[in-house]
């Protein structure tokens, strides 16, 4: 087996071995550029909008961007924070087809597994089922397909910070989300294997991450899904990423993968599928947890729960991801080539709009095709500009049920799910 974290090594065991005050560095906000005077970097304005409310992590608290520094991570990562470990990748990052490993955004909910022994591992699926099962992951990979799927991993958060007043929670711009290539197979074939009985409505996924309190036996999280799409053909129970062993903070050696809805419902080091006859009512499930509102509530207002329901397809989105945010162009440039990144959820993306004077006017994107269902769409557009000076650059996806992306983040809720307005970046030429 390959080392999972670069090292050079083969082991079937392997370490996290990091200790939280590795993992941080202290950043210094980056200037749009030069001569930009109070435009500022539209990341830099969006953070300071969005600052978090009383419990906000050191790493929030601090001024300016904290980068992580992490075995085999990009330090371009911005970390939200520290307990747990939570990373965002900023759009400029998100540039590739395929999302590499080392740019992959990092969310976990508990404290992941010091080491895991891969040959040992097991993974079961019981409850309303007609025989529950158990599998080695050798055992996974040998008796059912193998597939390998370029899937959109997104966290239902993503978005956060650009509701007004802030949402509860770590806030994020537009980086928890990644592409990568997914080995494994597929959840509905295990699931056949067990027998899903006609009572099974419900999934509930469980991993072996620990508490935050280090309760012994206390779970962090625990999500699940409405059956039918637990079959989807598309979910997966993956070893690998981007053709590697997969890492330990990405869940390894054993993680699901349901595509297109809020990553959380992707378990990481999962153990377990529980087959339920109910809506599952794990930690993460019921109240305002991944919930957002029927009918829409006052910014800010009272909540009440009974107005909830649970997200499941995320939103539509698009992504500038080239140039970077800040990029100062030589005088004289009268041309800006674009590309970018756009997904919907359970739906796809059916064009992508860039402006370059705040929405008057729109140029329509070349759409490149998925590479399979859930796959992200690539984006690229050439625009043209009058004169030298300051341009932002506005993104706005339509799906194929000719839903938009807003102007600003709408729909509050207090945890501050789905908010998916357009993307804005700002260059300066000359």
């Amino acid at each position: 087996m390959q080392d999972p974290m670069g090292t050079g090594a083969t082991p079937t065991t392997y370490a996290l071995g990091l200790s939280r005050r590795q993992l941080l560095a202290t950043g210094s906000v980056a200037a749009v550029g030069a001569g930009l005077g109070s435009g500022g970097s539209v990341r830099e304005a969006n953070a300071q909008q969005a600052a978090p409310s009383g419990g906000a992590p050191a790493a929030q608290q601090q001024k300016g961007p904290q980068h992580l520094k992490f075995p085999g991570k990009d330090e371009g990562l911005v970390v939200l924070g520290d307990r747990p470990l939570v990373a965002e990748t900023p759009e400029s990052l998100l540039d590739d087809d395929t999302t590499p490993t080392a740019k992959f955004f990092i969310r976990n909910n508990g404290i992941p597994p010091e080491t895991v022994d891969v040959d040992k591992w097991e993974f079961v699926i019981d409850g309303e089922v007609d025989k529950p099962v158990k599998f080695t992951i050798t055992e996974l990979k040998s008796k059912f397909p193998n597939v390998t799927r370029r899937l959109v991993l997104e966290c239902g958060g993503n978005g956060r910070s650009f509701y007004s007043p802030p949402a509860r929670g770590n806030q994020w711009t537009n980086g928890g989300v990644g592409c990568a290539e997914w080995t494994g197979v597929r959840l509905s074939d295990v699931l056949k294997a067990a027998g899903v009985k006609k009572s099974a409505k419900f999934t509930g996924h469980y991993g072996a991450d620990g508490h935050l309190s280090g309760e012994a036996g206390k779970v962090s999280l625990s999500r699940g899904v409405p059956i039918k799409k637990a079959m989807d053909e598309n979910n997966l129970l993956v070893w690998a990423m981007n053709g590697q062993p997969l890492p330990i903070i990405h869940g390894g050696p054993l993680r699901l993968i349901v595509p297109g809805w809020p990553a959380s419902v992707s378990a990481k080091w999962v153990t377990r599928v529980w087959v339920r006859e109910k809506e599952h009512d794990g930690p993460g499930m019921g109240g305002t947890s991944y919930r957002v509102t029927i009918n829409p509530m006052v910014p800010g207002g009272k909540t009440d729960e009974k107005n909830f329901r649970d997200l499941e397809s995320m939103p539509v989105r698009s992504i500038v991801t080239s140039p970077a945010n800040g990029t100062k162009l030589a005088a004289g440039t009268r041309e800006l080539k674009l590309r970018g990144a756009s997904w919907a959820g359970d739906r796809a993306v059916k064009f992508v709009d860039v402006s370059t004077d705040y929405g008057a006017t729109w140029v329509r994107a070349k759409l490149s095709p998925p590479k399979n269902k859930y796959d992200w769409q690539r984006w690229t557009a050439s625009v043209k500009v009058p004169s030298d000076g300051y341009y932002e650059i506005w993104s706005r996806a339509t799906d194929t049920a000719n839903v938009a992306q807003p102007h600003v983040a709408a729909n509050w809720n207090p945890q501050g799910y789905g908010a998916n307005p357009m993307h804005r970046i700002a260059v300066l030429i000359g």
